[in-house]
């Protein structure tokens, strides 16, 4: 009696069927989007001489590795370094006489904080083992003391906010007839309160 073949099994469709489900969840996952701080790095210049900034103009921020926060060599709480950091922008300590004068600076023109805010420098460094979570906090109540001067700014020459006329402009909200205008305003805001926010090698833990 002949043997029966036993019957094979069609996987002619396999392929498709792993195809479409490659598709659905393609199609249904939803990837996560890392945040972070959105920042242009400067381009890599040879200096030779590097400028000297006098420590008036230099506001130091340090945070250990247990997240507490120095401040110009005092203990400050985070919710307190905007203001701090705003005060030492905005001071306008150089004198009327000088040609380094302030004369749109809003703060107490005191002598022993910065000349202007072109001169002011805020320098940051981090522990090794400081968190993430308190890097970009740090990060970005240094940010909004500057957008917020920025906003002053363009507000008393032009009526309008800075980040709002900057997020109009990179949302294409504004007119191809008046984007030269308002990149020249958004110019001359950020040569009036220029963003000098420098961060130092991180220290080792314990050091």
């Amino acid at each position: 009696m002949a043997r029966r073949s036993s019957p094979e099994v069609n996987a002619g469709s396999m392929a498709d069927i792993a195809f479409l489900l490659l598709i659905f969840f393609l199609v249904t996952t939803t990837i996560e989007k890392d945040k972070g701080i959105a920042r242009q790095l400067p381009p890599i210049e040879d200096v030779e001489d590097p400028p000297i900034i006098k420590q008036k103009n230099l506001f130091v921020v340090n945070v250990n590795r247990n997240d507490q926060l120095l401040v110009e060599e005092e203990l400050m709480d985070v919710k307190n370094l905007r203001q701090a950091a705003i005060d030492f922008i905005d001071n306008g300590g150089a004198p009327s006489s000088s040609p380094e004068h302030c004369n749109y600076c809003k703060g107490a023109h005191s002598p022993d904080s910065s000349d202007n805010p072109d001169k002011a420098v805020i320098s940051v460094q981090n522990d090794r083992l400081t968190s993430y979570k308190m890097y970009i906090t740090v990060q970005n109540e240094l940010v909004a003391a500057y957008n917020f001067l920025r906003n002053r700014e363009s507000q008393r020459l032009y009526g309008w906010d800075f980040t709002e006329m900057k997020k109009s402009l990179d949302a294409g909200d504004i007119p191809s007839s008046k984007e030269d205008d308002i990149k020249e305003k958004l110019e001359t805001v950020q040569k009036l309160i220029p963003l000098k926010l420098s961060e130092a090698e991180p220290k080792k833990a314990g050091s």
